[in-house]
């Protein structure tokens, strides 16, 4: 199976070929665990999802990790202000170690609500990792990229001559003080953190170092542990578009620096999602979580629908309204499963599938073959091979919806069929109503009726 990515790093849509002809090694940027994450996170790794399930189903095996930030990433986002942990850490009255377990273990549920894999996956700690950051730092130390001032060590952009290159970033065109804060003591504003020094009270979290006590930059964790756990160069580094300018850079740049080879290969990013038409804010009170979906009754997986339904590379914009359409049309697709025949897989239509899924993830193509599979007719074994990518989880789910339905239910069932058979039709409605709110579906196909739990009561 032939596998084309857009590569952000060239601005090419390219095939891919991995470094090592069995093993694919791919690093996604993970959680900074102060916080639950939103709706708009976790596009991130249903990315990295979709692009593993397609690695997979293409043949070949995968060395996946994604990190977990538990130190290091500061409220600006760059090298000025709190550590977002231990700011939470000190509003919720808790130890720094408290809040990251926390919320990275929310992290964790929400993978699994979205049916996201993680088999294999390594998920290292930035401070379980400390050793291995100095060493990176020690390295460019050594060969004059780095230099001291008052609040830490700094990396040097001015020796390195293709700083911004990933995503073509002008770095002289873009307005200094933008994205960073001014501090006259750095030899260019570009410049960014390695190692930051404990000034003031005790820290929270803190490190002896050969500079002095202090904590990582936020950049310094990823190209020291996906070296450590995928060598350099590995093969693809995912992550949101916002870490294109500078997050994304800056591990380039040091990583490259340090060891005189690429990071990676092929860099893919996903693209913001807008809240009915407004970035995602606190201030909008529109900052929305899987757990706030799932209070909705809307089911995770239709939201994993939803993102799919749109190119990870294009804007999308959540409403209520879309969302909750995606619920519906993965409960009919739920529903509609057993109906289909029980025969082979139809070749052609996963030979098309192929073609699709392995032209840049075009997974909004993907569920039109999906949808006219079901609508054709073709085997449940045609829908699960196509699932495989998608990972909508449409045979397990249409298992559930019909395990365990409440006597009580049965018992109405059985007295709408009789209500039906006697052409009481005022009854055969009353009923179907009050089986209804018990969170079931009925669809009468002829003298019978199919019965199933809905998917908000699988939530």
């Amino acid at each position: 199976m032939n596998i084309k990515l857009h590569n952000t790093l060239t601005g090419k849509k390219e095939k891919f070929t991995p470094i090592k002809p069995d093993v694919v090694t791919m690093y996604n940027c993970g959680p900074t665990v102060y916080l639950p994450p939103h709706i708009g996170n976790m596009r991130s790794y249903v990315l990295a999802d979709t692009l593993r399930r397609t690695i997979e189903y293409g043949g070949f095996g995968i060395k996946q990790v994604i990190n977990i930030t538990d130190v290091g990433h500061l409220v600006s986002d760059e090298d000025k202000g709190e550590d977002k942990i231990e700011k939470t850490a000190k509003k919720e009255g808790k130890t720094a170690e408290e809040i990251a377990r926390f919320y990275e273990d929310a992290y964790y549920k929400d993978l699994k609500d979205l049916n996201i894999e993680t088999g294999g996956t390594k998920f290292p700690r930035a401070t379980e990792h400390i050793k291995e950051q100095i060493e990176v730092i020690e390295a460019l130390e050594k060969k004059g990229f780095a230099y001291k001032i008052s609040d830490g060590i700094y990396f040097d952009t001015s020796k390195y001559s293709e700083y911004g290159k990933l995503g073509n970033i002008n770095i002289e065109e873009q307005k200094e003080g933008a994205r960073v804060e001014t501090n006259d003591e750095k030899k260019n504003q570009k410049d960014f953190a390695l190692w930051k020094f404990s000034t003031g009270k005790k820290r929270l979290q803190e490190w002896e170092s050969p500079w002095g006590i202090g904590f990582p930059g936020w950049h310094i964790e990823c190209s020291a542990m996906s070296r450590k756990y995928l060598g350099q160069p590995f093969d693809i580094h995912t992550g949101g578009i916002d870490h294109i300018p500078v997050h994304h850079n800056n591990e380039i740049a040091q990583s490259e620096s340090a060891f005189g080879v690429p990071l990676a290969n092929f860099w893919l990013h996903n693209a913001f999602i807008t809240v009915e038409g407004e970035k995602m804010s606190k201030s909008f009170g529109n900052v929305y979580t899987i757990s706030d979906l799932k209070k909705r009754g809307i089911h995770p997986l239709a939201f994993k629908l939803w993102l799919l339904s749109g190119h990870y590379s294009s804007p999308m914009n959540f409403t209520w309204d879309s969302v909750i359409g995606a619920h519906k049309t993965l409960e009919k697709l739920v529903f509609e499963f057993d109906s289909l025949p029980d025969e082979k897989i139809n070749e052609d239509t996963i030979e098309e599938f192929k073609k699709i899924i392995g032209d840049d993830l075009d997974t909004p193509k993907v569920l039109a073959l999906l949808h006219n599979a079901f609508s054709s007719k073709k085997s449940k074994k045609t829908i699960e091979e196509i699932d495989k990518v998608l990972g909508l989880d449409i045979a397990n789910l249409s298992q559930k919806t019909k395990e365990n339905i409440a006597d009580e239910i049965l018992d109405l069932k059985k007295e709408r069929d009789l209500a039906r058979q006697e052409k009481n039709w005022q009854k055969s409605d009353e009923l179907r109503d009050e089986i209804e709110k018990g969170g079931y579906i009925l669809e009468d196909k002829g003298d019978k009726t199919l019965l199933r739990k809905n998917l908000a009561s699988l939530i």
